[in-house]
């Protein structure tokens, strides 16, 4: 038996939202789905999902056994309930782990011996989006090819019923979540450290952790609350990270860890409540793993400083880096590919390979990974480790609003620009034009290392926005006011600024 055809023109409050499935086109993302709740997908549009999902497991020749998860919203559980009934429908075996941040539920393929994930989460995104975050080869999760033809599957009414499905709730795999992070790091040496969660759901798992690996916890805003009453959980926002750097000069901590909604992200602020940006503590990570893995490949994205190829210790130790396209599930899968000992994006996602992790993104992890630096350089602060670093001024991630309908068009428009100023010998402010990087937008690299970015964000109607300089905080700032801000204003299709430097 086939799925009905969902439709995109049903409005809430009404008899056909009741008995039809609403789900929108643009919720289907490079590498998961998010959508706003009610206005673009209802539940029976997430049941339509999980039917198309289990379709595709069928199709691929996986074994149709899932994990699901959900984060802490108000709506999570009843949405992750309605996919789950369609997965069943498939005929697919779900394994319901409960609340779980992303790589508890990844931890849980493992755990289970599930090769299939399916995570209820809208990660960073404001309350009123939900998503998922699928796979089905562990540790991969899907990109551009799996989910256009999840798109197909769901939107054609292609899901197609199938008998022997059925749910199991396990019990136990957040303790053992949790044991599994905790052993991955033995803290020695007295380090206090803060955790800040920002209300979302990693504060139900962080500071057990934590505490776990050897440290004095103090705790941030762990309190679950969905209605986010301070911020959004996004080690990104200005904002959290303001309130990270008061929580570390106030108690006198040693660093303080930042983590996203759903736990797969982390920020970091050091002893002197600096924030250090995640491609930079990938770069004092890789320096400090270089060392104990001779010639190991690290895979960064296109939004992280042009540092990994220029480092000296990295030489020194016969590192090698390749930068690639910026999103948790194209580093993920080149870190993969490479047998890369680590990937880093600035966003945040950090992944570790055996033996430092299983290759998913891990917030717990990749803390573990920086005490464990620290453990290595004993009697070391982490800001003297940051003093260590090559200079380089890098810009928060701003992103202006653009309509998912239009962003890609916009975007191929700008490439096209700083590809033709490249072309005719143009420069930046006083600068030639080395190359212009287009794997994933336009990273316009300068004569000097400087470097600008525009692409198109994968998970929101938006696009993103990077500058480095290695002149100056000043410079830096330039770079953006004076060159990418005034370019993009000039489409009329790009708005608002989420935060500016």
């Amino acid at each position: 038996m086939t799925a009905p055809k969902p439709r995109a023109d049903i409005a809430p409050n009404t008899l056909d939202y009741e008995t039809e499935p609403l789900v929108k086109a643009t919720g289907f993302r490079e590498y998961d789905a998010r959508w706003l709740l009610e206005k673009e997908i209802n539940l029976l549009g997430i049941q339509a999902l999980g039917l198309a999902l289990g379709t595709y497991v069928h199709e691929i020749g996986v074994q149709p056994r899932i994990v699901v998860g959900h984060d802490f919203r108000s709506y999570s559980l009843s949405v992750k309930q309605a996919l789950s009934l369609g997965l069943v429908q498939a005929g697919c075996e779900v394994l319901d782990v409960g609340l779980a941040v992303s790589p508890m539920a990844y931890f849980a393929q493992f755990d289970l011996d599930a090769p299939c994930v399916a995570m209820v989460t809208a990660s960073h995104n404001e309350n009123g989006w939900t998503g998922v975050k699928m796979g089905a080869r562990r540790p991969l999760t899907f990109g551009p090819e799996e989910m256009g033809r999840l798109r197909d599957i769901t939107l054609n009414g292609e899901g197609v019923e199938r008998p022997g499905g059925r749910l199991t709730r396990v019990e136990g795999v957040r303790e053992r979540y949790i044991a599994d992070c905790a052993a991955r790091a033995t803290v020695t040496r007295s380090l206090k450290v803060v955790a800040a969660c920002g209300n979302g759901t990693a504060g139900a798992f962080a500071p057990e952790a934590l505490r776990r690996m050897g440290v004095e916890v103090v705790e941030l805003d762990t309190a679950l609350d969905w209605t986010f009453p301070k911020y959004n959980p996004n080690p990104e926002d200005h904002g959290m990270l303001q309130d990270m750097a008061a929580a570390v000069r106030a108690h006198g901590a040693d660093l303080c860890f930042g983590f996203d909604g759903d736990g797969d992200r982390c920020g970091v602020v050091d002893d002197q409540g600096e924030e250090i940006y995640a491609d930079k503590i990938g770069l004092m990570l890789a320096r400090d793993l270089s060392r104990v893995h001779a010639n190991a490949t690290f895979v960064v994205d296109v939004k992280s400083t042009g540092l990994y190829a220029t480092d000296p210790v990295l030489q020194a130790n016969g590192a090698r880096t390749v930068y690639w396209k910026t999103g948790h599930s194209y580093i993920k899968r080149k870190t993969a590919e490479l047998g890369a000992l680590a990937g880093f994006e600035k966003s945040g996602h950090f992944f570790f390979n055996e033996p430092l992790g299983r290759g998913y993104d891990d917030a717990l992890v990749a803390a573990a990974n920086v005490l464990g630096l620290l453990e290595r350089n004993p009697g070391r602060r982490l800001s003297e480790l940051r003093a260590e670093l090559p200079v380089a001024h890098t810009s928060l991630t701003m992103s202006p609003h653009c309509a998912d309908e239009v962003k890609y068009q916009v975007l191929e428009r700008v490439v096209r620009a700083y590809e033709a100023l490249a072309a005719d010998g143009g420069s930046i402010l006083g600068r030639s034009i080395k190359e212009v990087i287009t794997v994933n937008g336009a990273r316009v690299h300068l004569e000097d290392g400087s470097w600008v970015l525009v692409r198109a964000s994968s998970n929101k109607p938006e696009l993103v926005v990077v500058v480095e300089s290695t002149r100056s905080e000043d410079d830096m700032r330039a770079l953006f006011h004076q060159e990418v801000k005034p370019r993009l204003a000039a489409y009329p299709e790009v708005g608002a600024y989420n935060q500016e430097i």
